[in-house]
């Protein structure tokens, strides 16, 4: 297992960037911790599975996810608790990590 942190940054183009880095072309993303400064999710229409209703939220979310690294591409499923004791899920389009961190638990597959 390897584990990639964000401190700063973008989280998913950071974690593309370092799972390259790193060689990974495929994985497993056993789990994923920390809280962003604001993010964008998406999940799929009621009426046509096929198109994603993409929402940005500009405020922090304590987050926790998994995903897979596939032919070199990050793909993460979230879930963000906000304020009020709500959760956000989705498709995690973009993270800004900044106030805190982020951490990615990947296992590289063959």
């Amino acid at each position: 297992m390897i584990v990639f942190e964000i401190r700063s940054g973008e989280l998913v183009d950071t974690l593309n960037r370092q799972a390259a880095a790193a060689g990974i072309t495929n994985a497993a993303i056993a789990s994923l911790i920390g809280a962003a400064d604001s993010f964008t999710v998406s999940t799929m229409s009621a009426d046509d599975a096929l198109k994603d209703n993409v929402t940005t939220y500009d405020l922090p979310g304590e987050m926790s996810g998994n995903g897979e690294i596939c032919n070199g591409s990050v793909h993460l499923h979230v879930v963000m608790g906000v304020e009020g004791d709500r959760a956000i899920a989705g498709h995690l389009h973009e993270a800004v990590i900044g106030t805190h961190f982020a951490r990615a638990y990947v296992i590289p597959t063959t």
